[in-house]
């Protein structure tokens, strides 16, 4: 069980990693409706973004960047996601 966990977290890293860099730099839905009806200026941003536009801050190749910051948010889904379901099963998941 745990080398399938591991092979599905290494295979969604470099699918986030190969892939993202070529994911649409359109803006989504709300966004585009909202720049469509000319409101967009008018946001105002509660938090900061950890990673804007999805690029990761301070890596100057775009590609890169874009990569690294696929990478990040698919750790991050994963870390969520493990300590979601600690919390709900109340017990280590590793240990079966």
């Amino acid at each position: 069980m745990k080398n399938k966990a591991v092979a599905v977290i290494v295979l969604a890293l470099v699918v986030a990693a190969l892939l993202s860099p070529w994911a649409s730099s359109n803006p989504d839905g709300l966004e585009k409706t909202a720049e469509d009806l000319g409101f967009a200026e008018a946001a105002v941003e509660m938090l900061g973004a950890p990673i804007p536009d999805y690029v990761f801050p301070g890596i100057e190749n775009e590609r890169t960047a874009v990569a690294v910051a696929g990478i990040t948010g698919t750790l991050l889904t994963f870390a969520v996601a493990v300590g979601i379901g600690k919390l709900v099963t109340g017990r280590n998941l590793n240990k079966q």
